[in-house]
């Protein structure tokens, strides 16, 4: 009984960490879309209290965001335990990380450039931050989802609908970059159908026993 609650518990914990993740993330990409609009080629971008409470809130909640995701990464690697492939093991735990990196990167660019006392964003700060998140944030984003859905379909774990979905959506993302407009809630988006596949396996594998019984 003891063995069967230890194999359970890792994909729990990464259903609940990705769903946690998802709906923070989308939060936060949602924020700072309505703070932080594309475009504009101005020197600074006047904030109204509206857009700077924000991106107040936004930067509050990304550092969660990126430690659920932390999670969720660590609980899929435990799942693929011995059957892991170590070379998309590698590029799939750098990309996760590298993806956490550059998240908070741009947090931090976005949070040193908010001038209280002005209410700007200086159009460099702006800019750099904007792409962080749009660009290099979500091109990384797209190559965890490739090799997510390549261990999932390994190790069998990944229905093939699911891994369909996985690389069209890293398609998506690495070539459309900032060009598709909040395309940002791709990867959200995913990781929420990956956890709520992994909640609903998990159930249907709890559960049959006792049908069962």
């Amino acid at each position: 009984m003891e063995h069967k609650s230890d194999r359970l518990g890792t994909p729990l914990a990464a259903g609940i960490a990705g769903f946690v993740f998802a709906v923070l993330m989308a939060v936060v990409i949602i924020l700072t879309r309505l703070a932080l609009p594309a475009g504009g080629g101005t020197d600074s971008l006047a904030l109204d209290p509206g857009q700077r409470r924000a991106a107040r809130v936004a930067l509050a909640v990304l550092p969660f965001a990126g430690i659920a995701f932390l999670w969720f990464m660590g609980a899929l690697r435990e799942q693929a335990g011995a059957a892991e492939d170590r070379f998309v093991s590698t590029v799939f735990l750098g990309s996760g990380l590298v993806f956490v990196a550059t998240l908070f990167a741009g947090a931090a660019a976005a949070g040193t450039v908010l001038n209280e006392t002005q209410q700007q964003f200086s159009s460099f700060g702006r800019h750099f931050a904007y792409d962080l998140l749009t660009t290099y944030a979500m091109r990384m984003a797209a190559v965890f989802m490739f090799t997510t859905s390549s261990i999932g379909r390994r190790i069998g774990v990944f229905p093939r609908p699911l891994v369909a979905l996985g690389y069209l959506a890293g398609v998506t993302l690495l070539v459309t970059g900032a060009a598709l407009p909040w395309g940002e809630l791709v990867f959200p988006g995913w990781a929420l159908i990956v956890s709520m596949s992994i909640l609903r396996s998990l159930h249907h594998t709890h559960s049959r026993p006792a049908g069962r019984a």
